[in-house]
């Protein structure tokens, strides 16, 4: 290996040890009640070092959401295999998100707080232009999935395939939303069978989508 190649895999090492850093501190304490200097000391660098490598602390949280997509990317890809029709693809594929948030609730936790704030980092030198595009690579196995069960006959063909995923993930975003915050008490309280109330929704999110 030359030396150049040795430099490059070791910065790259250094930065997934940032981001790794970033990750025990943000999952802990929280993306607002974590600082830079706080990420820095974690990872045992100093603060300039740091910030060769992330610009902001936003930077870095873009980072850490581009990963979690990758995640559920490989899961959208496996859940794609086991299905044979696309209305059976679109649906694991909406099993794989629940599942998702249920393994990676940090993760999922990142990606809703990403989506729901306005962060203004969209440099060339940073990570939005890689959030976003690995968003749009996530989003797009939803739209082939659609689009090969318009092919196939089991999805109805009067609708634009991006724009049926993005409902899709709207839809179930809010669903899994939902039972992040009252679980307990529909469980506890009203007796809901959550696994129940998540196939139903599919089920109902299916019944729009075939012909």
């Amino acid at each position: 290996m030359g030396i150049a190649e040795r430099k490059e895999r070791e910065k790259q090492q250094r930065r997934n040890d940032i981001i790794d850093a970033a990750e025990r501190l943000f999952f802990k304490k929280g993306f607002e009640h974590t600082t830079m200097e706080q990420v820095a000391e974690e990872a045992e660098l100093s603060k300039g070092t740091l910030y060769l490598y992330f610009k902001s602390k936003e930077d870095l949280y873009l980072a850490i959401n581009v990963r979690g997509m990758k995640i559920l990317q490989e899961m959208f890809l496996s859940a794609v295999k086991k299905g044979k029709t696309g209305i059976e693809k679109t649906e694991n594929i909406g099993r794989a998100y629940y599942a998702f948030s249920r393994e990676y609730p940090d993760y999922f936790s990142a990606m809703i707080y990403y989506e729901s704030k306005n962060i203004p980092d969209q440099a060339e030198d940073s990570c939005f232009q890689s959030c976003e595009e690995q968003g749009m690579r996530t989003l797009q196995i939803v739209a082939e999935a659609i689009s090969s069960g318009m092919e196939d006959g089991t999805i109805r063909s009067d609708m634009d395939p991006l724009m049926v995923a993005t409902i899709l993930w709207g839809h179930t975003t809010g669903m899994i939303q939902i039972l992040a915050i009252k679980e307990v008490h529909l469980r506890d309280v009203h007796n809901v069978n959550i696994n129940e109330l998540v196939e139903t929704s599919l089920a109902l999110t299916s019944r729009g989508l075939k012909p």
